[in-house]
């Protein structure tokens, strides 16, 4: 399943949900759900689903989180997360899709945006991701599994902000990672700064996502 070529390690079908670190940071869940931690940012009630062919990024780390926020009815919950952050990345062809549902006279309305075609990929500076479920293949330079959070010094650093996490806690870094075949749910991206060339944006009734 792994492999070391060239300081270089290859997953194929990578499939990351960092049980582990999400293991890891249940007590903070815990703490959150009591009220012992203070979130100064909470995600919305809608996870959103992102495609792309490519993503290359220099600087990776990912940690496990925990990400306060509300159900759609407006009822306090908190999510799980591996959070993927990059120093710098390139994104080609990404698609980006969330749907709502139970909208009046409408049924389900869908969200896509896309941007990052052609030889124009999109591009983003100290990028956070918030990944529930991530599948692609994967291939890191020179990576170190099982660092504490606090010290994954590859990467932008640890976000802070609306997350809870350990920063004991399970991480991995790496000097640089290209991802093709990205499927991925993620529950919140953040950014310095983001260029989507080439962006469109489209609604439709009905369900109609990126995967």
């Amino acid at each position: 399943m792994e492999s070391q070529v060239r300081g270089g390690t290859r997953w194929k079908r990578f499939a990351v949900v960092m049980v582990p670190s999400v293991a890891a940071t249940a007590a903070i869940g815990v703490a959150l759900a009591q009220g012992a931690l203070a979130a100064s940012f909470s995600v919305s009630g809608q996870s959103f689903k992102v495609t792309a062919d490519k993503l290359v990024g220099n600087g990776f780390a990912q940690y496990g989180a925990i990400d306060s926020g509300y159900t759609l009815d407006g009822q306090k919950t908190a999510h799980p997360v591996a959070v993927s952050s990059f120093k710098n990345a390139k994104i080609n062809n990404m698609c980006q899709s969330v749907v709502t549902p139970n909208v009046p006279f409408f049924g389900s309305v869908s969200l896509m945006l896309k941007a990052g075609g052609g030889d124009k990929p999109v591009e983003a500076d100290n990028l956070y991701i918030d990944v529930s479920d991530l599948n692609a293949d994967a291939t890191f330079n020179n990576i170190d599994i099982g660092v504490a959070a606090k010290d994954a010094a590859k990467g932008p650093g640890m976000k802070g902000g609306g997350e809870q996490a350990n920063p004991y806690g399970f991480a991995q870094q790496a000097d640089s990672a290209t991802l093709t075949d990205v499927k991925q749910t993620a529950w919140a991206t953040t950014a310095g700064t983001f260029k989507l060339s080439g962006l469109k944006m489209s609604l439709s009734t009905g369900t109609h996502e990126c995967y």
